[in-house]
C-alpha cells in the first residue's frame, strides 16, 4: 500500500518550521508573511530548492522598488543548468525527460520518450553547433516551432550559452511573426517545414523562406524535418544532425554560469495599440518563479526524491502561449513533461474532444491542465471520462487562459468520481505572459470552490482596488500587486527610457503593477476573475491586440475601419464580435464575411476568428480619433452609457445610437438563455 501524499506546500512548510522556526496557523498567515518579509521568503524559496550558484549574492533584494527590483546581485544561474542537475538521478530512477505525442502516433503508435542522457547529449550537441555559428551570450535565437521535443531541446541549448530565447508557433500568420522577430533582430532561426493539424499537413517551407527574407539580421538557419518538406527550405542545417554529435566535448559540456539577471528570454504580449510588447525576463527570476508556482502551488512534486512519485505532469499548450515555458519548467525539478502536438479537439470535419483524454490515458498523465476552454467544450460535447479506465493516473487538473466557469469544474468532477478518482483536486490559475508566472492559484490543502481560484500565490501581493486605488474584499477591482515579483520583467526590448514599460504596467498607479484583470477577493481568501479590464482579446488563453487584428482586416479594400470587443466575463464563454464599415456598395454578404475571416487567420491564426462581423455605419471615436473599445465593452457587459464614456470627448457622438440598441439585443438574448 503507497504511503498517503503529503502536498508539496505542507513539506515547504515544515521545512520553515524545522529550519527557520516559522510556524504558521493558516496559509493566509504564511501569505501575508511571503508578502511582506520579501527577503526572507525568497531566500526561502533559494535555499528549499537547493539553488546553485559559483559565486554568493551579497542580499536578497538590493533595490525594492517597481520597476526596477534588484534581487540577488552576484549571484549566478543558468536555467538549463538547473535542469541538467536532474540528469543521473531522475535517469536512475527510471524516469524519462519527455513523453510526447501527435496526431500521428495517437492514433496508433507509440509515444516517443526522450531520456534525461539523450536530452543532455542533444543540448550540449546543438549549444556547440550554435556556438561555431557564433552564437554568444546576448545574442537573441528565433524560434519557429511547434510543441515537440526539438522545442524544449533548442531552448535549452540556446540558453545554456548565454544566448536569448524566442519562439512563436507554426500556426500563427507569417505578418504576426514578424511583427514579434523583427523586433529583436536574431542571429538564428530554428524552423519546421510544417506540422500536422486538425487531421491536415500544413507545410510551412514558404512561410520559412519568407521569414528569412525578411530578417537580415539571421545569419544562420537550422530547419527540422517535421513534414519531410525541408528540401524546399535552401541553404540550412538539419536540426537532426546538429544534435546528432555525442563525443567528449558533449560530454564534457556545461551551461554557462550568467548573473542572475541575465535576459532569458522574449516572450510578447500584445496591447490595444502597436506592436506586440517584446518583454525580456531574466534567468534566476523565472527559476525561482517556475519553481515555487510548480511545486508550491501545483503541488507537481520531483519524481525521484524519497516518498514521491514519477510525475507526470502535461499542460496542453501551443508554443505561442505562455503556457508552454510553464509546462517546460517541470524540467527544473526533475519531473517528466508529457507534451502533445496537435489539436485538442480533434479535426475540423470530425471534432474529437476525447483527443487529450485518451493522450493522457495512454500516457499515465497524473496533472493535466489545459485552458478553461477546453474543458467548457469537453462539457458541452458529453464527453464520457468513464470510457478511458486508464484517467485513473489523474489525481489533479489545471485550468487558466480565462475564467473557468462552476459548470465546466462540476462537470469534470463528477466524471472523475465516476472514473473513481473522487478527491481529484482542481488547480485553476490566473497570471499572465507579462510576468511568466500566476497571482493567483491553487493550494491542495485549501477548500475548493467551483468557479474559484483557491488563494494568492506565496510571494504576491496582489489585491483588487476600487476607482480610488484602496483595497477592497468581496467587490470586484482591478487586480493589482504592490510589491515586486522576481520573475517581473527586466524591460521591453528596444524600449529605450522603458516609457513602453511604465505605460503598460503603472500607468494608472504608479510603482504599483496594474495587470489588467477584474478581480474579487473573499472573505475567505478565494479568488475570482471576471475577464480583462482593457480591451485585449483573451480568446482561448492567447492575448492578441485588437491593432494586430486591425491591421489585418483593414489592409482589405473592402473595409473602412473596424472595431473588435471580447467579452470573456464571469466565466462565460468568450464572445467576440466585430464590427465593421465597409465601402459604398459593399454589402456583408456570406462571401465578405469568409472574406474577413480568412484575412485574420491568415495573419494571425483561426483563434482570432469572431463569433459575429457586423456592418456598422461608423466606429465610435475620440476627439483624438482612438477607438472607443473599452467602453463599448462595458456597454455590452451592461454597465450604463452615461457612466462608461463622455459623449463631449467623442468626435461622433450620434453613432452611439446604434449600439445602444445592439447593446441592449444582446444583454435581452442572454437574459433569456441564462433564465
Amino acid at each position: 500500500m503507497s504511503a498517503p501524499h503529503i502536498p508539496q506546500i505542507r513539506l515547504y512548510q515544515n521545512w520553515l518550521r524545522e529550519t527557520r522556526g516559522l510556524n504558521f496557523d493558516s496559509y493566509d498567515a504564511l501569505w501575508r508573511w511571503s508578502t511582506t518579509d520579501l527577503e526572507a521568503f525568497w531566500q526561502s524559496i533559494w535555499d528549499y530548492f537547493e539553488l546553485q550558484s559559483p559565486t554568493p549574492h551579497s542580499a536578497v533584494l538590493a533595490e525594492r522598488r517597481m520597476p526596477g527590483a534588484q534581487w540577488f546581485p552576484g549571484a549566478q544561474v543558468n536555467y538549463a543548468q538547473q535542469v541538467f542537475r536532474h540528469v543521473d538521478p531522475a535517469h536512475a530512477a527510471g524516469f524519462p525527460a519527455v513523453v510526447s505525442h501527435n496526431e500521428t502516433s495517437l492514433a496508433g503508435g507509440q509515444p516517443r520518450e526522450l531520456s534525461w542522457p539523450a536530452l543532455r547529449q542533444q543540448v550540449a550537441s546543438l549549444a556547440l553547433h550554435l556556438q561555431d555559428q557564433g552564437v554568444q551570450p546576448g545574442d537573441r535565437v528565433a524560434a519557429y516551432l511547434p510543441n515537440i521535443p526539438e522545442a524544449m531541446i533548442a531552448f535549452l541549448a540556446v540558453v545554456s550559452l548565454g544566448a536569448v530565447w524566442s519562439i512563436c508557433a507554426p500556426d500563427m500568420g507569417t505578418h504576426a511573426v514578424l511583427d514579434r522577430f523583427k523586433q529583436i533582430e536574431p542571429k538564428v532561426l530554428i524552423a519546421c517545414d510544417g506540422v500536422r493539424y486538425g487531421g491536415r499537413d500544413l507545410d510551412r517551407s514558404a512561410e520559412v523562406n519568407e521569414m528569412r527574407a525578411a530578417l537580415p539580421s539571421v545569419q544562420h538557419v537550422i530547419v527540422h524535418n517535421n513534414l519531410n518538406a525541408t528540401d524546399s527550405i535552401a541553404d540550412c542545417a538539419r536540426f537532426e544532425r546538429a544534435t546528432a554529435r555525442n563525443d567528449a566535448q558533449t560530454a564534457a559540456f556545461e551551461p554557462r554560469w550568467l548573473p542572475f539577471d541575465h535576459p532569458l528570454w522574449i516572450v510578447y504580449s500584445s496591447g490595444t495599440t502597436g506592436l506586440p510588447k517584446p518583454i525580456v525576463h531574466g534567468h534566476g527570476g523565472t527559476l525561482l518563479v517556475a519553481l515555487a508556482l510548480k511545486s508550491l502551488h501545483n503541488d507537481v512534486g520531483c519524481s525521484y526524491e524519497a516518498n514521491s512519485w514519477g510525475e507526470r505532469f502535461h499542460w496542453y499548450s501551443s508554443t505561442g502561449w505562455v503556457m508552454w515555458n510553464v509546462q517546460l519548467s517541470g524540467l527544473l525539478n526533475g519531473t517528466t513533461c508529457v507534451i502533445f502536438d496537435g489539436n485538442p479537439g480533434g479535426g475540423k470535419d470530425k471534432p474529437d474532444w476525447t483527443t487529450l483524454w485518451r493522450f493522457a490515458a495512454q500516457t499515465g498523465v497524473s496533472f493535466f491542465g489545459a485552458g478553461a476552454a477546453f474543458f467548457a467544450n469537453c462539457m458541452k460535447a458529453g464527453v464520457d471520462l468513464t470510457q478511458l479506465p486508464g484517467l485513473k493516473s489523474v489525481r489533479a487538473l489545471g485550468s487558466t487562459g480565462s475564467p473557468l466557469s462552476p459548470e465546466a469544474q462540476n462537470w469534470g468532477t463528477q466524471q472523475f468520481e465516476k472514473i473513481g478518482t473522487p478527491d481529484i483536486w482542481w488547480c485553476n490559475i490566473s497570471g499572465g505572459t507579462d510576468f511568466a508566472g500566476a497571482f493567483i492559484g491553487g493550494n491542495r490543502e485549501l477548500p475548493l470552490v467551483p468557479g474559484e481560484m483557491q488563494c494568492r500565490l506565496l510571494g504576491c501581493a496582489v489585491e483588487a482596488w476600487n476607482e480610488s486605488g484602496q483595497p477592497v474584499i468581496n467587490e470586484v477591482g482591478e487586480l493589482v500587486c504592490t510589491q515586486p515579483i522576481p520573475s517581473m520583467p527586466l524591460y521591453f526590448w528596444g524600449d529605450a527610457g522603458g516609457q513602453r514599460y511604465l505605460s503598460s504596467y503603472f500607468d494608472m498607479y504608479p510603482n504599483v503593477w496594474r495587470h489588467g484583470d477584474w478581480l474579487k477577493v473573499t472573505t475567505s481568501g478565494g479568488c475570482i476573475i471576471y475577464g480583462r479590464s482593457d480591451a485585449t482579446i483573451n480568446r482561448h488563453g492567447l492575448r492578441m491586440g485588437t491593432s494586430e487584428l486591425y491591421s489585418a482586416i483593414e489592409a482589405l479594400p473592402e473595409v473602412l475601419d473596424s472595431m473588435v470587443v471580447d467579452l470573456e466575463y464571469l466565466g462565460r464563454d468568450s464572445y467576440m464580435p466585430l464590427f465593421v464599415v465597409l465601402r459604398e456598395g459593399v454589402a456583408l454578404d456570406d462571401a465578405m464575411k469568409a472574406k474577413l475571416n480568412n484575412a485574420i487567420k491568415t495573419a494571425l491564426s483561426p483563434r482570432f476568428v469572431p463569433n459575429d462581423i457586423f456592418q456598422v455605419p461608423e466606429i465610435p471615436r475620440t476627439l483624438s480619433g482612438k477607438k472607443q473599445e473599452l467602453p463599448i465593452k462595458k456597454l455590452l457587459l451592461g454597465q450604463p452609457l452615461e457612466k462608461v464614456l463622455n459623449r463631449d470627448a467623442m468626435a461622433n457622438p450620434d453613432c452611439l445610437a446604434w449600439y445602444v440598441q445592439f447593446s441592449e439585443n444582446y444583454l435581452s438574448q442572454q437574459g433569456k438563455r441564462t433564465a
